[in-house]
């Protein structure tokens, strides 16, 4: 079997695996350190370090800007993280001694520097360190780069300020041979590879290899197939041959790694299971794309057709030199000197290693039954990869290399214009660039200024990942097109950064719109590629402005108004080195819930991680691909809008099913959906919710006198086994809603039948309204409600209540209460229901009807019921789980409201649905990365905290419009379901409410016994700026200007208008949370200090806070404005 064992360390970069080591100053003094990337809280400890000698070579530096503009930092810190020593480097020289983009033909023209080139060399632009410790931290740095950076061989030092060096660095760089007499009046310096990190001596293995190799594979590998036969490797090592490779590499003598190739390969299994097309000359006979998927794990074994490729059996390396095991490639081509290809596969659980960066990764379709992923590096790797700017002669061979691309014709308009004008059809700047290897075109990638620039930083957090004044306006780019062959896989950071470079920008950004909202005719190939380099970056909560009341104090027009929505990533210098951890677990999400879609929302938007399968099986796809206004219908819980699923990246991350699941096979680890599919998994995540189901009659005789209460006691909890009438609609998410509206508006609306909506959720008020404002006559509809459970009230505000009955009344909308359904079409079954039968607490109610909206009977799916039963998961009514979401199968986890907690925690009166879905999803997907995440140091949680239920905090949120117009929203603290002992009493007088139902302005607010916004309840004839209100709850009444005695002093009259004062818009602002926990943290500290001190410390805190954010609060004034 094909596969590769390696270490279980996530290390690819410097701060991976975060090494402690320990170095000797001048004077004999050891430290502890750890060599890491460079922060922007580092900046003061660098700056300390900055002497005149270090500025009379390097010159005048601004800390943070270097460490935002550079392409790699690196800081040396000891155990108590006091800074030892810093280097930056970038792609071009300091200063302006060459214009950054021509400094290759400067170099090779003044300095014998031929080998040189923008892929294999990086410029040091500053280096300091405490005297004690500078020789051996700066050989430690450089080691460090070195071993990091594969592609690196050089590193200068060109510098227009000729001072002193550093003795430190005197030891490590060399003068370059100059070739020009006289030449430019500069400081040249180069440090070679070969110097710190000697290339490997790799060579076919011995026998006598055995004892130096045995212990590297026992210590990396838990798997027991080379090393449960004592001589197996010895067998291995003799049967090499001209078709398999054995070999081990050596530093300084040692063996320190160890390799096995074959050039036996099945090439049929894999063009079958895999898409290879794009690798020219790697496909065996066209036919054998067709033929079903073989169900093997290998792809070694016989020859099958003219093969081109050799495969890697398997790579152990020290794990000391695990990031050096690139070093390999080239021995096996020259070993394999006919074949073009090196192919690697890895099972899907085993994480991605060092070697793999220099690999194209191919992707397999989701119901793949192969578990492994499969990795080809093409020989043309190998060679140096130019990237230039475009030029006239380069558009026939662009032609041919997107002649069989969408939006090819796009791209060619846009080179065109490029040619003529330098311009789009906008007179925005474009600027076009090839990738060549060999003087023939492998790529192209276009670029346009970015002229929204402002727009994104308010509607998207791209200040996470840069210091926006660092960066000027014309440094920002946008990513029209961008091609590249699939062979160049691995060159794609590499050609974002040389464009970087040439085109002196800071930043790239990739604007992905939606299928039903596609703005730009972007040509991209591949998507993947982009989105490999790039870091997605989160939208941001958006404040709704009274623009009327602000007049000139409200932001520019360009921040307000609306644009098509999109999902957003960034690509800088300084993340064009910084790696990106792949996770090749399979994770399958089952349902597109709030709970679901959260949990997949917080894996797509993580900047250093990139899970590469990723797949959501949904009954309707995915909901966000409708582009639906307001289709009315269901409730809404605020959690996700068409708007809000379009700026997030799902669709790009992860593949989308429609279906439904109606197996689990827990043995094999793959789902069966409803249309056959089998969809394998590592990580299983259900989160589909309750739904409404099919109503099941009773199947009384309604001919005679019964009442509810003479029903016998299970015929009210029988599932529908029937066929489902045409006209009989069950609605659970946007699919269902446009299917129902485009039905009534074909076949009812213009009739005279009666509309028969049946539950006692709010969603029956919300569809209600809707049948209204389709126009049909409120006298046709029938509003059926079944006996309410023991406590439940649609309407926890009795004035909701009051207004929703008046408003029917005034329609004319009949409305039926404590009815259960007892018969369909009086119990026969033809297709279209014409009438209906109800039990009640009397007489029996008998309905003519056209249409049967039902919203009742809401739980667990009855295909989700028996594919979780049918595989001995445990369920109790729910889906029983643990306090980390984990069921009975470590491999099968859940969360939402189909969940319940397992007995042994007592809390039966709490559940995942007691709390907000989305906070449930987000907190799901924060567990469930951590084991992923090499940077996430493990929780010191107290023994003991696995018994206790999680809280969580954000606020149950229920909305939607009501009969009458009314919009509706509220907003209240999670609470149990059925309570045990004494509840958590208000604060008395804790209530405030302002408006009337009769004039559409009622507003109802309570806080709790802290003073703490508890509860809030608008319904209101207008719009509601509902994310406004979302982040009123758990604010103190004095963070909102003392509301609670404004209110009793009756000086706010109307709370609508109270909450669209100016002031109010610094605390609905996204980043208030981060002003208030700045504001903790200053009061703590400050205690001791006096009052006067505190409160100017907190102003200025406060000030910035307006400062800093004033592109969306202008309508505060700040010092010296006025």
């Amino acid at each position: 079997m094909t596969f590769c064992c390696y270490s279980n360390s996530f290390s690819v970069g410097i701060d991976s695996d975060e090494k402690l080591l320990t170095l000797t100053s001048a004077d004999g003094h050891e430290e502890t350190v750890i060599i890491r990337r460079s922060e922007s809280a580092d900046a003061p400890g660098i700056d300390g370090l900055i002497s005149s000698s270090t500025q009379g070579v390097f010159g005048k530096l601004d800390v943070i800007r270097s460490l935002e503009k550079v392409n790699m930092a690196v800081t040396v810190a000891n155990e108590k993280d006091d800074i030892l020593a810093h280097a930056s480097f970038s792609d071009y020289p300091i200063g302006d001694l060459v214009d950054q983009a021509q400094w290759e033909p400067f170099l090779h023209k003044h300095f014998n520097t031929e080998k040189c080139t923008p892929l294999n060399t990086l410029f040091l632009h500053l280096f300091v360190a405490q005297t004690s410790f500078a020789s051996a931290c700066a050989k430690e740095i450089m080691r460090t780069v070195f071993n990091y950076v594969a592609e690196l061989e050089h590193i200068c030092l060109i510098s227009p300020n000729i001072g002193d060096l550093d003795p430190a660095l005197d030891k490590i760089f060399e003068p370059l041979t100059r070739q020009t007499d006289p030449g430019p009046q500069c400081l040249a310096l180069i440090c070679h590879r070969d110097e710190h990190c000697p290339q490997l001596y790799i060579r076919l293995a011995r026998v006598e290899d055995h004892d130096d190799i045995l212990p590297i594979i026992e210590e990396q590998s838990d798997l027991l197939s080379l090393t449960d036969r004592p001589y197996h490797i010895v067998d291995v090592i003799e049967s090499q041959n001209e078709h398999l490779l054995v070999a081990v590499c050596e530093d300084d003598g040692v063996v320190v790694g160890f390799i096995t190739a074959t050039a036996k390969v099945d090439m049929k299994k894999l063009c079958s299971n895999y898409d290879v097309s794009e690798f020219d000359g790697l496909n065996i006979e066209q036919q054998q794309k067709h033929e079903e998927p073989q169900e093997e794990t290998q792809l070694t074994g016989a020859l099958s057709g003219k093969s081109n490729a050799f495969c890697i059996n398997y790579l152990f390396m020290d794990k000391k030199y695990e990031t050096r095991s690139a070093e390999f490639i080239p021995y096996m081509f020259q070993y394999f000197s006919d074949y073009k290809y090196c192919i690697m596969t890895l099972p899907t659980v085993q994480p991605k290693f060092p070697l793999l960066q220099n690999f194209a990764h191919v992707r397999s379709g989701p119901t793949s039954s192969l578990l492994h992923e499969v990795y080809i590096f093409d020989i043309t790797g190998l060679r140096n990869l130019e990237v230039r700017q475009a030029v006239v002669a380069d558009r026939p061979a662009v032609s041919e290399l997107v002649k069989d691309l969408n939006q090819n014709k796009s791209l060619l308009q846009d080179l065109d214009s490029f040619y003529s004008t330098r311009s789009d059809l906008n007179a925005v700047p474009l600027q076009a660039f090839v990738a060549q290897m060999d003087s023939r075109v492998v790529g192209v990638l276009i670029i346009r200024n970015e002229q929204d620039i402002e727009y994104l930083r308010a509607h998207y957090n791209i200040e996470n990942f840069i210091y926006f004044s660092h960066h000027r306006y014309e440094e920002h780019a946008h990513i029209r097109h961008f091609v590249l062959k699939p062979s160049f896989q691995s060159f794609t950071k590499h050609m974002f950064k040389e464009v970087l470079r040439l085109t002196h920008k800071s930043c790239l950004y990739y604007k992905l719109y939606p299928p039903h909202h596609s703005q730009e005719s972007s040509c991209m190939h591949s998507l993947n590629f982009v989105l490999k380099c790039a870091v997605p970056v989160r939208p941001r909560r958006q404040i709704i402005y009274p623009l009327e009341e602000l007049g000139i104090n409200a932001p520019s027009r360009r921040l307000t108004e609306d644009q098509a929505p999109f999902a957003l990533s960034l690509i800088s210098r300084k993340l064009t080195m910084e790696p990106k951890f792949t996770i090749n677990n399979r994770i399958v999400v089952v349902g597109a819930s709030d709970t679901g879609l959260a949990f997949l929302e917080e894996l797509c938007l993580c900047p250093h991680l990139r899970f590469n399968n990723l797949v959501l099986i949904s009954t309707h796809g995915y909901p966000g691909n409708y582009d639906q206004e307001d289709v009315g219908f269901l409730s809404t819980s605020y959690a996700y809008s068409s708007r809000d699923l379009a700026r997030i990246p799902v669709l790009s991350a992860a593949s989308v099913l429609t279906g439904k699941m109606v197996c689990i096979n827990r043995k094999s680890q793959y789902v069966l959906m409803s249309g056959g599919q089998k969809v394998p998994y590592d990580h299983l995540i259900l989160c589909t919710g309750l739904q409404y189901q099919v109503p099941c009659p009773t199947g009384v005789d309604v001919s005679q006198p019964i009442t509810n209460s003479q029903l016998p006691p299970q015929s009210t909890h029988c599932r529908y086994t029937g066929p489902v009438p045409s006209n009989l609609f069950t609605i659970n998410d946007p699919h269902d809603c446009m299917a129902a509206r485009r039905w009534l508006c074909a076949n009812f609306v213009e009739l005279e039948d009666n509309a028969i909506v049946y539950g006692n959720s709010i969603d029956v008020y919300t569809t209600t309204e809707t049948l209204l404002r389709l126009g049909i006559h409120g006298s046709r509809i029938h509003l059926v409600l079944p006996p309410p459970a023991p406590g439940f009230a649609c309407f926890t505000d009795s004035a909701v209540d009051r207004a929703v009955a008046t408003a029917m009344k005034n329609s004319n909308v009949q409305v039926h209460h404590d009815c259960l359904l007892a018969q369909m079409n009086k119990g026969q079954q033809p297709d279209a229901l014409t009438s209906v039968s109800f039990t009640t607490d009397s007489e029996p109610l008998h309905l003519q009807c056209g249409v049967f909206i039902n919203l009742s009977n809401k739980g667990v799916d009855e295909d989700a019921f028996k594919s979780i039963s049918r595989s001995f998961l445990v369920f109790d009514g729910r889906l029983v789980i643990d306090t980390s979401f984990q069921t009975r199968d470590p491999a099968i986890c859940a969360a939402g409201p189909l969940t319940k907690f397992a007995p042994r925690y007592y809390t039966d009166e709490w559940s995942h649905a007691s709390f907000n879905s989305k906070e449930v999803g987000q907190e799901l997907a924060a567990m469930f990365v951590s084991p992923f995440c090499p940077t996430q140091e493990a929780s010191d949680e107290p023994i003991g905290t696995d018994r206790l239920t999680p809280v969580y905090k954000q606020p149950k949120v229920q909305g939607g419009k009501l009969p009458g117009g009314f919009n509706y929203l509220h907003v209240t603290t999670p609470s149990p379901t059925n309570p045990e002992g004494p509840s958590v009493q208000p604060l008395q007088d804790g209530g405030m409410v302002t408006g009337r139902i009769e004039t559409g302005n009622y507003f109802c607010l309570h806080l709790d016994r802290n003073e703490l916004v508890e509860t809030l309840t608008c319904l209101s004839l207008k719009p509601v700026p509902v994310s406004n209100y979302l982040c009123l709850h758990g604010k103190h009444q004095q963070l909102l200007g003392q509301l609670l005695n404004r209110y009793h002093q009756g000086l706010i009259r109307d709370l609508y208008s109270f909450f669209r004062q100016s002031w109010c818009s610094a605390i609905f602002l996204d980043r208030f949370s981060d002003l208030q926990q700045e504001l903790r943290q200053l009061t703590l500290i400050s205690q001791k200090e006096s009052g006067q001190q505190m409160t100017e410390a907190l102003r200025n805190s406060a000030v910035k806070y307006l400062t800093y954010n004033r592109n969306l609060l202008p309508m505060f004034a700040r010092p010296g404005q006025l």
